[in-house]
């Protein structure tokens, strides 16, 4: 794809998530929502469906020729997703629980996937004001208003000795996600909200890993991964297996989790036997 093309398209998806969030924070201020349980037993809010909504319309307006995938829209059938070379990728709203409890820990997140990775990634934090966007192969930035800049993953002076800083969140047993990593480091843990969020945390350098145990979507991951990837860090599955895209009947990701300085032998620290692989075919 073209650079100026790439451009374009990444300047579509940041105006796109915007909009998106500054809608949803009129709805979060206003407590003007009504919430709902999914069959998986996930929460959904009518917050969520009008982000979704507006994302919808958006990018088939500026982009009538790219396919979009949604959490909040129906999957179509693997045959037909297969014959897309690229697409959007959307979540409405990433933290619909923190959303709800009123943390303000949640997110819009937009990736545009080709060739079955995510070469594009827009984060936006509507209470933080503060957006995340990459072009894969242009590095990863963080715009919002008292910095604008690129980021990086905290590089370790001394991978084998300093502190880990373990992105976690709040509604997630801190034992379970210690007792998941080597015994032989010293921890300390960042309590966040949303999955992209401690991604985000990741790719400027706040935190040093995250993982993430239960059911998540490709949505989930697509914008992250290309934001931590350009950052210098790296998402892979339990197993450390790449994250796949578009390329099974399911859209579940397995347990994954996200990892910075490169430096660090992360195949020492991370037990294999911390995931329970969602994943199906």
């Amino acid at each position: 794809m073209p650079t100026k093309d790439a451009q374009q398209l990444l300047d579509i998806a940041k105006k796109t998530a915007i909009m998106a969030g500054k809608v949803v924070l009129e709805i979060y201020d206003s407590g003007d929502f009504t919430s709902f349980q999914k069959e998986d037993n996930s929460p959904v809010t009518s917050a969520d469906f009008k982000a979704n909504e507006i994302i919808m319309l958006m990018l088939q307006k500026a982009t009538p020729d790219i396919p979009i995938m949604s959490e909040e829209t129906e999957i179509g059938s693997l045959e037909m997703r297969q014959t897309w070379t690229r697409y959007w990728l959307i979540d409405p709203i990433d933290g619909t629980q923190e959303f709800i409890a009123r943390s303000g820990d949640f997110a819009i997140n937009i990736a545009l996937i080709e060739n079955n990775q995510p070469i594009l990634g827009v984060i936006y934090w509507p209470t933080g004001e503060t957006l995340y966007s990459a072009l894969k192969g242009h590095g990863a930035f963080k715009e919002c208003p008292v910095e604008n800049k690129q980021i990086y993953v905290r590089s370790l002076k001394a991978p084998n000795e300093d502190p880990l800083i373990i992105a976690i969140s709040r509604r997630q047993p801190r034992e379970k996600v210690i007792s998941s990593l080597s015994g032989e480091r010293v921890y300390q843990t960042l309590p966040a909200g949303s999955c992209s969020l401690k991604a985000c945390f990741i790719a400027e350098g706040r935190a040093d890993i995250f993982l993430r145990f239960g059911i998540t979507g490709e949505w989930d991951t697509g914008a992250s991964q290309c934001i931590v990837v350009e950052a210098g860090g790296k998402i892979l599955a339990h197993d450390f297996s790449p994250l796949s895209y578009n390329m099974r009947t399911s859209v579940i990701n397995p347990d994954f989790f996200i990892m910075g300085d490169q430096n660090v032998d992360w195949q020492n620290i991370v037990k294999c036997e911390f995931g329970n692989n969602n994943q199906s075919v």
